[in-house]
Order: structure tokens, then sequence, then C-alpha cells
């Protein structure tokens, strides 16, 4: 599986792309989805953290573990949540030894591009869920939602500033992938900016795929519309939500 550069070189500027305060409002909705599903949640285990945004505000609530597969990526989120125990492995294959209250896959899990990987990733997620716990998966896109698209944004940061702009493809519709290209604008002190380019290959999944492989792997699942979807700052999502039984 190829890398993608924000997860390599260029992870020390991810925290200009994405900022952590983006993510206040989709922690609380986090929060309120482990709440009503299982009570009382301490421990939260998330499988490709990044740089720990989403975490910085779910550390409120949970005891929150973090994984990811990208030495920058950890890097950037150690010093983001430096009360989280961070652990370096591949949400397909780690074993971090113990179960958790609810497990969390943000939109990481759309790096998993065939179903055999997206399956071990999923069997990953139950064998670190509590039985009675749950597990949450946020991919990006599901094949019956899936649209083009283009966004733009980045903010500037001390001594140096990021801007970019995406554009969202999907060249074969007949396969289990799509591509997500990347333009950066980056800017040192008072040097001029330099343009970088980055490809992600991610993963694209019918719904019944998912509920599929979720069903195989233990888990009692079910489908639900991200209650933000529709709103002009909000793509539409859907979101797997996944117990294990007791």
């Amino acid at each position: 599986m190829d890398e993608p550069r924000l997860y390599t070189d260029l992870a020390g500027w991810w925290h200009l792309l994405s900022a952590p305060e983006e993510y206040a409002v989709e922690a609380g909705m986090i929060r309120d989805l482990v709440g009503e599903i299982t009570s009382p949640a301490q421990t939260l285990l998330e499988l490709g953290s990044g740089g720990g945004n989403t975490a910085s505000h779910l550390r409120a609530w949970f005891d929150v573990t973090l994984s990811d597969r990208s030495p920058g990526m950890l890097a950037g989120s150690r010093r983001l949540n430096p009360d989280c125990e961070h652990v370096e492995g591949d949400m397909r294959t780690v074993r971090i030894g113990r179960t958790f209250d609810a497990v969390l896959i943000h939109d990481a899990i759309s790096y998993m591009t065939t179903e055999a990987d997206l399956r071990a990733a999923l069997a990953t997620a139950f064998a670190h869920c509590r039985p009675g716990g749950v597990a949450l998966l946020l991919p990006d896109q599901t094949r019956e939602i899936f649209a083009p698209s283009t966004s733009h944004g980045g903010h500037d940061g001390h001594g140096r500033a990021l801007r970019y702009l995406s554009w969202t493809t999907d060249p074969d519709p007949s396969d289990s992938t799509y591509q997500c290209e990347y333009a950066y604008l980056l800017r040192e002190g008072d040097g001029p900016a330099r343009v970088e380019f980055d490809r992600h290959t991610l993963g694209v999944f019918p719904r019944a795929t998912w509920l599929t492989l979720l069903a195989e792997v233990g888990f009692d699942a079910r489908l639900m519309r991200d209650p933000h979807s529709g709103t002009p700052d909000w793509p539409e999502r859907e979101i797997f939500v996944a117990t294990r039984p007791r």
C-alpha cells in the first residue's frame, strides 16, 4: 500500500491542513453515540488516529489510546495529546492486548482499498472491543453516496502556512477505489510559497459489503446517516455502528 506524502514527508504540515479545533462538533457526536449504546464508557481506542485531532476533544471524556501506522502523524499527535497512549501499528494487523469500551475508526478506514483489507481492519476493531462495547466506523464514502467534489482550505501557523486544493474523482466506478488528489501551497517564513502534489487512493464499498463484513467478524451492525449531513459545511456521510455481543 503506497503511503500518501501527507503521512510521510509532509506529515509535519497536517495540523495546518486540518486544524484540531475543527473537530469539536464531530467529537461531541461521537461521545453521544458511544454513551447511547454502551454506558458507562471510559476507554476508547482510535485506530488510524492520524494527527490526533478528534482525540484532542475525546480525551476530555474518555481514556484514549491512539494507534496509527505513520510515525510522522503519531509525532504530531503526541505533541497535541501528550497524556494519551500512542501505539504504532497498521489497523489491519495491530494487536494491543486488551479490549476497550469503544473503538473508533474515522476516515482512515477509507485507506482500505480491497474487501480483504477492510475485513482485516474490522476484525482488528472487533478484537479490541469488549463484549457489550461499540465500534464506530466513519468512512468518507460509501458507493451509494459517492460524488466527485473539490474543496480548499488551510491555516497559518508559527512561521509557516499552508493552503490546499483537493479534487476527488472516481476514474473507474467498476472497481473499489477512487482518487483524491491534493495540491499544497507551503510557505515558510517570508520565503516564496512552494507547490507540492499528493495523490491518495481510497476505498469505496457498497453498504451491503460493509454490513456483511461486519457480521462476518462478529459484530451486530447497523447503518445511520451522520446527523450533521446535508449542511453547507458538512458533506453527506454515513456511519456504521457496530456492537460486540455480550
